[in-house]
C-alpha cells in the first residue's frame, strides 16, 4: 500500500469531515436549546447559498457586499422561524415539532427558488481549488487548497461558537436552558430570547456551510441533501454535543473516503454514498446516545 496515497485520502476525508461537522453543529445548537430536531437545516443551507448568488446576479453586487447581506438575511430567517413557527408550538409533543420542521423545509426550499430562480448557479469564492504546492513538492500528497481553507474557516467558526457559549452570559444561559427549561425559567432566564438567539446563530452557521458547499458543488437544490450526511455525524457524536459533532464529522469524513478507495473496488464502487449510514447503524447498536451524548436511563 502506498503510504503517501493513504494519507492523501485520509487527510482529504478529514477536511470533508470538518465541513460535515459544520452542518451538524446547526442541528446540535437547536436541539440543545429547544429539543427540536430541525429537519429544515438543509433547506436553510440551500436558502443561504441561493440568496448570496441571487443578490450578486440580480443587483450586480460584489461577493463582499453579498455575504454580509446574506448574513443578515439568514439571522432574520432563523429568528423569524423561531418566532412564527416554533414558539406557538412550545410544549407540544416532539413529533409535532419535528413534522413542523419538515413542512418548514419544503416552504424554505420553495421560497428560495421563488425569489431567486431554480437554475444551477456557480459560486466563485476567492479560494483556488488547486493542489497545495508545498505538500506536493515535499510529501508527494495532493490536497486541495480549497479544502484546507474551507476546513480552516469551519474550525474558526467552531472556535468562535465555543467561546460564545462558554465565556458569555448568553452562552451560560443557553447551557442552563439545555439542562432544564423549567429551572432556567425559575431563575429568570428569558427562554424565548435564548431560543431566538440560537435560531439566529443556526442561520449564520447555515450561511457559512451554504457558501462553502455551494462553491464546491454548485448552488443547486442538491445542497438540501447535505443535511442528510449530517445525520450519521450526529448519531456518532451525539445530538447534544458540539465536540461530538466535530469528532463525528471527522470520523464520517475519513471513513467514507477510505471505504470508497479501499473497499469500494471490492463491491463495485459507490460505497461513499451509503457507508456512513451503515457505520451509524452499527454504532447505534453499541452506543445509541453517541460518543458525547447524554445517556438516558429509562425506568420500567
Amino acid at each position: 500500500m502506498n503510504i503517501n496515497f493513504f494519507f492523501e485520502v485520509l487527510i482529504g476525508g478529514l477536511l470533508s469531515g470538518v465541513m460535515y461537522a459544520l452542518v451538524a453543529i446547526g442541528f446540535v445548537l437547536i436541539y440543545k436549546a429547544s429539543g427540536v430536531f430541525n429537519f429544515a437545516q438543509g433547506a436553510m443551507v440551500f436558502f443561504a447559498a441561493l440568496t448570496c448568488v441571487g443578490i450578486m446576479d440580480k443587483f450586480g453586487l460584489s461577493l463582499w457586499l453579498a455575504i454580509p447581506l446574506t448574513m443578515v438575511a439568514m439571522i432574520v430567517l432563523g429568528m423569524a422561524i423561531e418566532r412564527v413557527v416554533l414558539r406557538p408550538l412550545v410544549n407540544q409533543p416532539e413529533i409535532t415539532l419535528f413534522m413542523a420542521t419538515i413542512g418548514l423545509a419544503f416552504f424554505i426550499e420553495g421560497l428560495a427558488q421563488l425569489m431567486w430562480g431554480s437554475q444551477v448557479h456557480k459560486l466563485d469564492l476567492p479560494i483556488e481549488d488547486v493542489p497545495m504546492q508545498f505538500l506536493m513538492d515535499n510529501f508527494n500528497i495532493i490536497i486541495s487548497q480549497f479544502d484546507v481553507v474551507a476546513a480552516g474557516i469551519c474550525a474558526l467558526l467552531v472556535i468562535c461558537l465555543a467561546l460564545l457559549f462558554s465565556k458569555t452570559k448568553v452562552g451560560r444561559a443557553l447551557r442552563a436552558v439545555a439542562d432544564d427549561h423549567q429551572a432556567a425559567l425559575a431563575v429568570g432566564i428569558p427562554l424565548q430570547r435564548i431560543w431566538a438567539v440560537v435560531w439566529g446563530v443556526a442561520g449564520l452557521v447555515a450561511m457559512v456551510a451554504g457558501l462553502l458547499w455551494g462553491a464546491r458543488n454548485g448552488v443547486q437544490f442538491a445542497l438540501t441533501f447535505i443535511a442528510l450526511k449530517a445525520l450519521p455525524v450526529l448519531i456518532l457524536g451525539g445530538f447534544t454535543s458540539v465536540p461530538g459533532a466535530i469528532v463525528g464529522g471527522l470520523i464520517i469524513g475519513a471513513s467514507e473516503k477510505l471505504a470508497e478507495v479501499y473497499i469500494g473496488p471490492m463491491v463495485g464502487g459507490g460505497i461513499e454514498g451509503w457507508f456512513p449510514y451503515v457505520l451509524a447503524l452499527l454504532f447505534l447498536l453499541v452506543r445509541p446516545e453517541g460518543l458525547f451524548g447524554e445517556k438516558i436511563i429509562r425506568r420500567i
